[in-house]
C-alpha cells in the first residue's frame, strides 16, 4: 500500500522531470548555455532520484517526524538544485561553478544569491539523503 509521503514523492519527481524537460527548450536562451543544460540534466536526474525514492519508500523505516523532514529535505534539495542551477545560466555566475561558468560573471548579488542557493543544497540533500541511508538501515 502506497503511503502519503511516497505518493507525494513520485509526484514530486514527476513534476520535477517535467520542469526538467521544459527546461531544455529554454537552453539557447540562457546567458550561460552550457549551465542551462547543467539545468536541464539536474532537473531530470533529480526528478528520476525522487520517483526511485518514491519507488522504495515502503522500505524505509522513519519516525513520523524524520519521515517529514526527510521529505522536504530532500525535495527542497532537488527542486532547488534545479532552480539555483538556472538561475545560474540566467545570470552567468560563475564563482561556485567554475568550469561550466567559465567565461562568465554575474553581479555580486546574483553571485552571492547562486552559491548561497547551492550551498543550501548540499547541505540539504546530504541530510536528506543521511535520513534515507537512516531508515533504509532501520529496516534490516
Amino acid at each position: 500500500m502506497q503511503t502519503k509521503t511516497q505518493n507525494n514523492i513520485i509526484i514530486a519527481g514527476a513534476i520535477l522531470f517535467l520542469l526538467g524537460l521544459l527546461t531544455g527548450f529554454a537552453i539557447p536562451g540562457f546567458l550561460n548555455p552550457r549551465m542551462g543544460l547543467a539545468s536541464h540534466l539536474e532537473a531530470v536526474m533529480n526528478g528520476t532520484f525522487l520517483i526511485a525514492l518514491g519507488a522504495v519508500w515502503t522500505h524505509i523505516r522513519l519516525t513520523p517526524i524524520l519521515d517529514k523532514t526527510t521529505f522536504w529535505l530532500i525535495t527542497y534539495g532537488t527542486y532547488a538544485n534545479w532552480l539555483f542551477t538556472a538561475l545560474a545560466a540566467l545570470f552567468g555566475t560563475s564563482n561556485t561553478t567554475p568550469i561550466a561558468g567559465q567565461g562568465f560573471s554575474g553581479q555580486i548579488w546574483q553571485e552571492q544569491l547562486v552559491t548561497l542557493g547551492l550551498i543550501s543544497v548540499g547541505i540539504t540533500l546530504v541530510l536528506g539523503c543521511s535520513l534515507v541511508v537512516h531508515g533504509l538501515l532501520r529496516n534490516k
